[in-house]
């Protein structure tokens, strides 16, 4: 708690008030999520990123599917192997 209302002599009152604000209304008033939540509200370069277009090359081919019996299988070894 101390620390929390330390926070008042670097940052701007209302700055700290609102990130312990929306800390509470999370349902996680911690410490560290305060201090996160504050450079986020002080911070606001970070909101705004630009859009990456990635290029044709990395395009994905084949589409992933799930193949839960394969896991299973490598789930299953039969005999016992090392990595060395």
């Amino acid at each position: 708690m101390v620390d929390i209302l330390s926070l008042v002599l670097h940052h701007d009152e209302s700055a700290v008030l609102r990130a312990v604000e929306l800390a509470l209304e999370a349902g996680v008033p911690t410490k560290m999520h305060v201090l996160n939540l504050l450079h986020r509200l002080i911070d606001p370069k970070q909101i705004g990123l630009p859009r990456v277009d990635p290029p044709d090359a990395l395009t994905l081919e084949t589409a992933p599917k799930a193949n839960v019996d394969r896991y299973d299988d490598l789930r299953q070894v039969k005999e016992k192997r090392n990595a060395s």
